[in-house]
């Protein structure tokens, strides 16, 4: 990935790079270029390669068409704007992260429980979780379910 030019900015390829992180599909596995591709293929109707979209991802490339970058907004859920303005960007990513973990059952579900807890609860179930990925990154990281 490139990185960004300046800082506090974000760089396109890393905005593109963000959205194949965060907004998968739902088996929960990553969209691959050509799944990308070819929905921005179809919706432009215009040519959209997956090497395209690659360069795009790693910066080889940095001017795409409107048209494409509307695409690539439609295909992933998000607003154009993504692309153009950086606080909106960060905003955008933030409300993406928090959509996909709540995909998960496991955090769905105790995000639904804590609806019902006083601000004292939620303040306890906060610190316990601060609690726990502490303790989680110090050994490596969260374990997986075999």
């Amino acid at each position: 990935m490139v990185a960004a030019t300046e800082p506090g900015k974000t760089t396109l390829a890393e905005k593109i790079d963000k959205l194949f992180q965060i907004v998968l599909r739902p088996d929960r596995e990553p969209y691959s270029h050509e799944e990308v591709a070819k929905a921005c293929r179809e919706a432009t109707g215009e040519s959209f390669s997956t090497t395209y979209l690659w360069q795009l991802r790693t910066g080889r490339r940095d001017n795409p068409t409107k048209r494409h970058l509307e695409a690539l907004a439609q295909f992933f859920g998000v607003s154009p704007a993504y692309f153009f303005d950086d606080e909106q960007s960060a905003k955008i990513a933030e409300e993406l992260a928090l959509l996909g973990a709540l995909r998960d059952a496991g955090v769905r579900d105790v995000a639904l429980r804590a609806v019902t807890l006083s601000p004292d609860g939620l303040d306890t179930i906060s610190d316990m979780i601060d609690a726990i990925a502490r303790r989680e990154s110090g050994r490596g990281g969260p374990k997986k379910e075999a």
